[in-house]
């Protein structure tokens, strides 16, 4: 796995699947490294070569400097750059799906197809974002871990499911605190709302019907106002690449591969 250098800081980069033919980039949760990603890694490292990353202040990336969408897209280019990769498809998740709205408003020419999976591009309020931040201020992340957990999978998958569930959990607890704060200060302020006429990619929304933390209506909302948008929903909460890992990956190839 190489490390990219991104202004001054060092990405953890993955590049795996087919050697040749159409490249897809995958962007992870907050709280999560490109390990969440491997339900899909079957079946997507058939059919293209798959590019995962860990987002500056996560995994094994560094951090340094405050960061924004606008940096976190920016590390997105400065990893294609150094891969000398023209275009990709997109499939990001949660934050992932932000830094693709921006990326698709603001390098239209980098990316194919986008998929914006369980993703907001508004938040009206943010005392969620401020309570979340003092609490791991004060306590670290195990202080919301389990209530983050409880957003990201279903009663009934944690139940059904326990070592998937574990899995996600030490990965949330794993990440590094700097990190994480800062990225849930950027989420504090986000807006991108006039970003998304912009988008000129074919898209394809997936939104998780129990997903209390970016309901069906905010991936509605971005449905609407990205032209010629499409949208799938799929029985899942937060994280729903893992709860509904066929489904997720059928609704992506299904969208990657159509004509």
């Amino acid at each position: 796995m190489p490390m990219i250098d991104a202004d001054g800081c060092l990405l953890n980069v993955s590049v795996e699947g087919r050697d040749s033919g159409p490249t897809l980039m995958l962007s992870n949760s907050l709280g999560c490294t490109m390990a969440m990603w491997e339900p899909q890694m079957p079946a997507l490292s058939k059919l293209f070569r798959v590019i995962r990353y860990d987002r500056r202040g996560h995994g094994k990336s560094g951090m340094n400097g405050a960061v924004s969408m606008e940096r976190y897209g920016k590390d997105v280019l400065a990893i294609l750059d150094d891969l000398n990769i023209d275009r990709v498809h997109w499939c990001g998740l949660s934050m992932g799906g932000m830094v693709g709205q921006w990326l698709g408003a603001n390098a239209p020419d980098r990316f194919n197809k986008m998929i914006l999976a369980n993703t907001s591009c508004y938040y009206p309020d943010p005392t969620n974002w401020h309570n979340r931040i003092k609490a791991v201020r004060e306590g670290g992340i195990a202080s919301v871990a389990d209530a983050v957990i409880g957003g990201w999978l279903t009663a009934d998958f944690r139940e059904r499911e326990p070592e998937a569930t574990a899995k996600m959990k030490a990965m949330l607890l794993a990440t590094p605190v700097e990190g994480y704060l800062a990225a849930c200060e950027a989420l504090s302020t986000l807006d991108q709302r006039a970003l998304l006429p912009k988008i000129k990619s074919p898209v394809l929304v997936i939104a998780g019907k129990q997903d209390n933390a970016t309901p069906v209506a905010a991936g509605e909302f971005i449905r609407a106002n990205i032209p010629g948008a499409s949208m799938t929903l799929l029985d899942a909460a937060h994280i729903s690449n893992v709860e509904q890992s066929h489904a997720f990956t059928e609704a992506v190839v299904g969208f990657l591969t159509q004509r």
